[in-house]
């Protein structure tokens, strides 16, 4: 175990938010946060990165207390891919990437001696290389998404944390990014939390034979956690977004048995077509 959420409580405007939530995440394990808008998922990522302040609970990293951390250690434990990125000013990619690094630097910020070849590993995996010098200001949404891949990459750290990754990329970016990240899992051994609205990447991720966890938020209610194809069901669908829902059996990665869920419209409403 890596990361151990022991009864966790937190409010949001003074009420309740996340409740009575516990979960172990070990390494090479993903865990997929999902559930409606507003049911928890950014504010539960922000407790685990010491944002936001839990009402009851504990959160144990890496065996010591989330309290006795301070920025400069949790970024050797824990890397961080945000939904949004907006930069401010026209860096290199390579210069992007190198931030990573940030907790390693030495006096002054000057560099450590292995930033140089972590970089570009981490460029590599991501299949971005040829992007180095690129202004990171100037690159599509997809190129986006794998330079921030590519910085939580280089911190070396044996958690990353995924909010919607592939929010707003197209089809073949976001299948691109997902499979990039279960190859991580598998070969890097690394342990992530993702949040994310597809819920189709649960089933692609346990398709591949990963060590997958689903954790189901509604505001307010206590977190149901478990394995996406017996979570998941077009019953529990239905009920917790409200809409008319399918999930069935499909060939998925090379041949594997997984399930695809499709949403048929809005229950008691105008069908979607």
């Amino acid at each position: 175990m890596i990361i151990g959420i022991d009864n966790l409580c937190f409010n949001y405007d003074g009420s309740p938010l996340i409740t009575d939530f516990s979960l172990n995440v070990s390494p090479g394990e993903i865990v997929c946060l999902v559930g409606p808008n507003g049911s928890g998922k950014s504010s539960l990522i922000d407790c685990i990165l010491g944002f936001n302040k839990p009402v009851n609970g504990s959160i144990i990293i890496d065996g010591k207390d989330l309290s006795q951390y301070s920025g400069r250690q949790l970024a050797k434990v824990i890397s961080y891919v945000p939904q949004h990125h907006n930069p401010a000013f026209p860096y290199t990619v390579k210069e992007v990437v190198a931030m990573g690094r940030t907790a390693y630097s030495g006096l002054f910020g000057i560099p450590d001696s292995d930033c140089d070849s972590v970089c570009a590993e981490a460029l590599d995996k991501t299949g971005i290389s040829s992007l180095a010098e690129r202004e990171y200001n100037s690159l599509s949404g997809g190129e986006l998404k794998l330079v921030l891949l590519a910085r939580a990459l280089a911190q070396k750290t044996p958690v990353m944390i995924l909010d919607e990754p592939t929010a707003s990329l197209d089809f073949r970016n976001e299948m691109l990014f997902i499979q990039l990240v279960a190859d991580l899992i598998k070969n890097e051994n690394l342990a992530v939390i993702m949040a994310t609205h597809s819920l189709q990447h649960l089933f692609y991720f346990e398709g591949r034979k990963l060590p997958v966890k689903a954790v189901l938020m509604r505001k307010g209610v206590s977190p149901e956690i478990g394995i996406p194809s017996e979570l998941l069901t077009a019953e529990k669908l239905s009920g917790i977004y409200n809409v008319r829902a399918s999930v069935t059996d499909i060939d998925g990665y090379n041949g594997e048995n997984m399930k695809s869920i499709t949403i048929f419209g809005i229950r008691d409403g105008e069908e979607i077509k």
